[in-house]
């Protein structure tokens, strides 16, 4: 059970969890903080902070759950802005998408790891963002990645282990740089090939005809390319390793599918969209089970 707990921005993540603790009854008292008091007023109006405030001290005053929902290039800054502020009972946790970036930060900030810091990262999410896209049920049957490093407190990550399985969330630990590697492959190279396909055709000499007649599958293709520009670009950044490494064996990969196109290699191409197939249908099954 936490008493209070405080959201560093009170978007789609940062909502969504706030909204499923309260179903839970999991939460006395919620506030949000954060540099924008419209969002805030919208968060409050919506129900889903119970107060909030513009400034970061007043905000984790007596907070025993601090939960940083803002983007990768931010988290610096809120850690500095409360570093010297936390309760000696509080537990500090982030839902960031690239963990190394979030680590390194919290070392600058306090010069060591605090042992009540506990890294995470809910693998949930909309294409929509904003507090108005937040809901209820966003982590009921999702993965949250806990990625607990050698100075953190047992007793702090079991706490942010139950707050995620408060939400009906599945949580998993896993080592810091293996959680920005599998990342980088499954949502951060499938949203920068999005992104990169939508505006490759958008400046095609026949744009206008091209969006006009795509149906369906473009539609499921492109669809997290409407997701957050400011979010994504962020975790390019911070996880610019990982990316590019997955980038470059997806552009290999690329490279061998044009050629087996370039020599009407059917056999090849068959096999290719065989193996893709059978993979993907295994995904599936396993995930309806």
């Amino acid at each position: 059970m936490i008493k209070k707990l405080v959201i560093f921005g009170v978007g789609l993540i940062g909502g969504s969890l706030a909204m499923s603790l309260k179903k839970a009854n999991y939460c006395n008292t919620i506030i949000g903080c954060s540099r924008s008091v419209e969002s805030l007023q919208k968060a409050q109006e919506l129900g889903v902070i119970d107060d909030y405030t513009l400034d970061p001290i007043e905000a984790v005053n007596g907070a025993d759950m601090i939960l940083l929902a803002v983007p990768m290039g931010a988290m610096g800054s809120v850690l500095q802005s409360i570093k010297g502020h936390v309760e000696a009972d509080a537990v500090v946790t982030d839902a960031g998408s690239a963990k190394a970036s979030v680590v390194a930060a919290a070392r600058e900030v306090f010069g060591e790891i605090p042992p009540y810091f506990v890294p995470a990262h809910p693998i949930a999410g909309r294409e929509k963002s904003g507090v108005e896209a937040a809901i209820v049920d966003l982590y009921v049957d999702h993965k949250v990645i806990v990625t607990p490093l050698p100075e953190t407190d047992a007793a702090a990550e079991q706490r942010v282990i139950a707050m995620w399985q408060a939400t009906g969330a599945d949580v998993e630990s896993m080592e810091v740089e293996k959680h920005d590697q599998v990342l980088a492959a499954t949502s951060h190279l499938p949203h920068v090939l999005a992104y990169s396909l939508v505006d490759t055709l958008s400046h095609s000499d026949a744009s206008d005809a091209i969006f006009h007649y795509a149906a369906g599958g473009f539609r499921d293709f492109t669809r997290i390319a409407s997701s957050d520009p400011v979010m994504w670009r962020d975790i390019c950044l911070e996880n610019r390793d990982a990316i590019l490494a997955s980038m470059e064996e997806f552009q290999a990969n690329l490279q061998i599918l044009h050629q087996q196109v370039s020599d009407a290699d059917s056999d090849g191409i068959m096999e290719t969209f065989t193996h893709a197939k059978a993979v993907r249908d295994d995904y599936m099954k396993k995930q309806s089970t």
